[in-house]
């Protein structure tokens, strides 16, 4: 039985969900999104706090539907905090030259290529460069904030043997020993 399911969720003030069949709607000050809402999870909104449980299911599906009913209230959570402060990945460009410049909708990286790479941003994903060696990538939805991020750093992974490339702020890259004669 899932325990995330079991903790409702506070909704604060200027966010407003509403349930129109199996939608949830859910706006707040940096826009509006949806989700869909699977059949065997129960949603209940009382006085700003959201509840959710399972309808009456056979007991061998009973398991199933309290992990669905714990995949919604998480998915719950991703989107109101997305409507209100939104999500953000930061990454670092560590090597000699690496470099990265936001540029309206792409962003133009330096990454030791005989070319510049220019990765589009998706719609809803904004990117900063606070300095030439930091990104930050953020938005509204944490499933695509984290692909963008995860898109940008596969151009060129921090390598073991010297840390060099493209790599969250906060990851420990695990470095290897260099060759002995």
């Amino acid at each position: 039985m899932s325990r995330v399911a079991k903790s409702p969720i506070t909704v604060e003030n200027g966010t407003e969900v509403t349930i129109s069949g199996s939608t949830m709607n859910v706006k707040g000050k940096l826009g509006q999104m949806s989700m869909d809402i699977i059949s065997s999870v129960v949603v209940a909104i009382e006085d700003n706090h959201i509840t959710f449980s399972i309808a009456k299911v056979e007991k061998k599906a009973e398991k199933s539907a309290w992990a669905q009913a714990g995949t919604a209230r998480a998915n719950t959570a991703n989107l109101i905090q997305g409507v209100t402060a939104g999500w953000e990945k930061k990454l670092s460009l560590i090597g000699v030259g690496y470099r990265a410049k936001a540029m309206g909708k792409s962003l133009d990286l330096t990454l030791g290529f005989s070319h510049p790479v220019v990765y589009a941003l998706p719609e809803g994903i904004t990117v900063e460069t606070p300095s030439q060696t930091e990104i930050i990538v953020k938005g509204m939805d944490k499933q695509k904030v984290g692909q963008v991020a995860a898109e940008i750093r596969a151009y060129r992974p921090p390598e073991p043997y010297k840390g060099k490339g493209v790599r969250y702020t906060d990851e420990y890259v695990v470095r290897k020993e260099a060759k002995k004669k």
